[in-house]
Parts: structure tokens; sequence; C-alpha cells
């Protein structure tokens, strides 16, 4: 043999190798691909009743936010109500009542003065206590007299 004919021998021997190893790359991705491709169409066999449930669960979200949504609107409405009807109750009857309030503390406060007064101008109590017998005629003027 010479140097050509074993230069293209190793050639080719090379070259089987390399075609032995790309054929056996090959099969791997294939196989690999194969598993993949499963796999997509699994998850994607799953998804979408997932999808389809998320969706209406979403729709039902939303339709209950409306509704939480419609529920604050009236509760403002009536803080609303009930802030102007405190503030008209509390115009209506507020000023009368501090006035019937003002009115019946000076009657209370002018009723005490006078109690006061009434009792600083009370003559002082009378204390009775034992009176002493009268004189009797004829006792100390006519001792008196003689002495």
């Amino acid at each position: 043999m010479s140097g050509g004919e074993v230069a293209g021998l190793l050639v080719a021997v090379f070259w089987a190798i390399l075609v032995s190893f790309l054929a056996v790359v090959l099969v791997r991705l294939a196989q690999t691909l194969k598993a993949a491709t499963k796999l997509v169409t699994g998850v994607t066999e799953r998804a979408v009743p997932l999808l389809g449930e998320a969706s209406a669960t979403v729709r039902s979200a939303q339709t209950q936010l409306a509704r939480v949504d419609a529920i604050a609107t009236d509760v403002q409405e009536v803080t609303s109500n009930a802030s102007a009807l405190s503030s008209t109750v509390s115009t209506t009857f507020g000023g009368p009542l501090v006035k019937v309030a003002a009115f019946g503390y000076g009657v209370r406060r002018a009723l005490g003065r006078k109690r006061k007064a009434e009792a600083s101008q009370k003559p002082p109590p009378v204390v009775v206590t034992r009176t002493l017998p009268g004189a009797r005629r004829g006792g100390l003027g006519r001792e008196r007299g003689k002495g």
C-alpha cells in the first residue's frame, strides 16, 4: 500500500466514523424532538381547559367586583346622606338647644345666688334658753333700803 492509499483509507475511515457519530446524534435529536412534541401536546391538552376555567373565573371575579363597586357607591351615597342629615339636624336643633341649655344654666345660677343671698340675710337663729324668774316683791330691794 502506498502512502496515498493509506491516506485515502484513513480519510474514508474518518468519514465513516464521522457519519456514524452524526447518525447517532441525529437519532438522539429525533427522539428528543418526539419527546418534546409529546410534552407540548400534553401541556396544550391540559392548558386549554385550564385557560377556559381561568377565563370563567376572571369573568366571575369581574362580576363580583362590579357588585362590590355598586355596593361601595351605595355606601358612599348613604354616608353622604347621613352627613347631610346630621348637618341639618345640628343646624336645626343645635342652636336652639344651646340656647335652652344656656338659659337653664342661667336660671340655675340665678336661683343659687338668690338662695345664698336669702341665707345670708336671715336673722340669726333664736336660741331658746331658760328664763330667769322675775324679782320678788320684797326681796333684794328691801334689803338695800335698810342698809
